[in-house]
């Protein structure tokens, strides 16, 4: 008897456990291994999980939609600032309203930014993002009835998340912090995997032909938009708990550049790349600083060189690709 049910093969099943493997591994490995680190480890750990979140939030308009961006950081900017001006100004300490805030200002940002952003296209949207993120730095630096300018808002706590016998310290704020990330990392991979993010794909490598195909290319590209700054605005309401506060310097250009290296370094386009980027960048920065703090940009310029010579594609691009020789192949044969 027919029933039109699909039949999986043992091969097919196996094949998918796999392909997925890499990610579950990877989770474990983030969920399991920072309980046996020193406090000192487990802060970078924090730091590297931020960092992917802000940097996941750039590909998805880098990477998947073709738009490289040099102000991404006035979003994580605007998100951090909100969180820490209504909690160390005014005194509100609940969590969920001055995080939804925080990420609605970074939306809003991002919906303003992008009318005008994407005006241009290539170099000179770049050069655009590039403008439109020093002017939200110089908010920051030069309003210091709101922000106190170049000295900052300091913040010595960390979130109140309301739950009865949970009050969070470095260790569990990690854990947090984890937590936040795997939504978030769910969320853009069903993203970019949807024909929402199939179509930014599409418009990436050929817009002019999409357009053709009857696709409203500026809408979709600023949906993405508004959906990175979104990201973003969620790794900058976590951003100031990690670095006790919030200083202009967190929203200009360097920035910007550190999570397009990230990027870069990790595999564009992959989302999961910007995990590997973030690891190797914050690490190297972490133990050169100890040795030679005033290297580091030389060293960073050369580890970016060296990346784009010899890991075209970044480091996920690698590992995956040896990943399937070792395993998937294996499997098909």
């Amino acid at each position: 008897m027919i029933t039109g049910r699909p039949i999986y093969h043992r091969k097919d099943s196996n094949e998918l456990l796999f392909r997925f493997a890499p990610y579950i591994i990877g989770f474990l490995l983030l969920a399991i291994v920072p309980i046996f680190l020193p406090a000192y480890v487990q802060n970078l750990m924090t730091k590297i999980l931020i960092f992917s979140i802000f940097a996941m939030s750039l590909d998805i308009i880098l990477g998947y939609t073709g738009l490289p961006s040099l102000g991404h950081a006035a979003f994580l900017g605007v998100a951090g600032y909100t969180v820490t001006i209504l909690l160390v100004i005014h005194g509100i300490d609940n969590f969920y309203l001055i995080a939804a805030l925080g990420i609605f200002l970074a939306v809003l940002t991002a919906a303003i930014l992008g009318v005008l952003a994407l005006r241009a296209s290539g170099i000179f949207f770049l050069l655009v993002t590039f403008a439109l993120g020093m002017l939200i730095y110089s908010i920051a630096l030069k309003f210091n009835w709101l922000t106190r300018g170049q000295q900052g808002l300091p913040l010595g706590a960390y979130p109140n998340l309301g739950l009865p016998g949970i009050e969070l310290n470095s260790f569990t704020f990690y854990f947090f912090v984890f937590l936040v990330f795997i939504v978030c990392f769910f969320l853009m991979y069903r993203i970019t995997k949807s024909p929402f993010g199939l179509t930014l794909q599409g418009i990436r490598e050929n817009e002019s032909r999409m357009r053709m195909l009857g696709y409203n290319t500026w809408r979709y590209k600023y949906i993405a938009f508004i959906i990175s700054g979104l990201f973003a605005g969620i790794a900058g309401v976590l951003f100031p708990f990690y670095s006790g506060g919030m200083v202009p310097q967190n929203l200009d250009i360097n920035t910007s550049a550190y999570a397009l290296l990230i990027c870069i370094i990790g595999g564009v386009g992959t989302l999961w790349g910007s995990i590997f980027g973030a690891v190797v960048l914050i690490f190297l920065e972490f133990f050169i600083g100890n040795f030679a703090p005033y290297r580091w940009p030389l060293i960073l310029g050369i580890i970016f060189v060296l990346a784009v010579i010899f890991l075209r594609g970044g480091i996920a691009a690698h590992i995956s690709r040896l990943w399937r020789r070792l395993f998937i192949g294996s499997v098909k044969s």
